[in-house]
């Protein structure tokens, strides 16, 4: 199978690898220079596996996650979207080709910690910062 145009861009599946990668790394509270020096690579071809531009070896995935401390199913949870149920339509695809910042990590972490209330709370507040209209002001 031929892996796709430069108009394709790189393969969903290496995307989320890359993702799930870029992600743990930063948990951690590692650079890219880090991961490659541990690794035996430079930050360049890291920053290439977190994009999905390259994609990562078998062996290479291993090494990643024997530093992580994590299976190697980590990289792929979150992978596959379960086929709707027969009463439910297609919903929103989840999106999450966002870049993932330090503080939106600690934003993940801190939510569950608050009541629903509050919750709601940052949420508005949120919308209203990023321009979103939140669901209440839609209906």
């Amino acid at each position: 199978m031929v892996r796709g145009s430069a108009e394709d861009g790189p393969h969903p599946v290496d995307r989320h690898v890359g993702r799930r990668v870029c992600d743990k790394r930063i948990a951690l509270g590692y650079n890219q220079s880090d991961l490659g020096r541990a690794l035996g690579l430079t930050f360049q071809q890291i920053q290439k596996y977190e994009k999905g531009a390259n994609r990562i070896s078998a062996s290479k995935l291993w090494d990643i996650a024997r530093f992580f401390k994590v299976d190697i199913s980590y990289f792929f949870e979150g992978l596959t979207t379960p086929a709707p149920g027969m009463a439910e339509g297609e919903g929103e695809a989840f999106v999450h080709d966002f870049p993932t910042t330090r503080q939106s990590i600690e934003i993940g972490r801190l939510a569950p910690r608050l009541s629903v209330r509050q919750q709601k709370l940052i949420l508005d507040m949120m919308r209203e910062m990023a321009g979103s209209e939140s669901v209440a002001e839609k209906g």
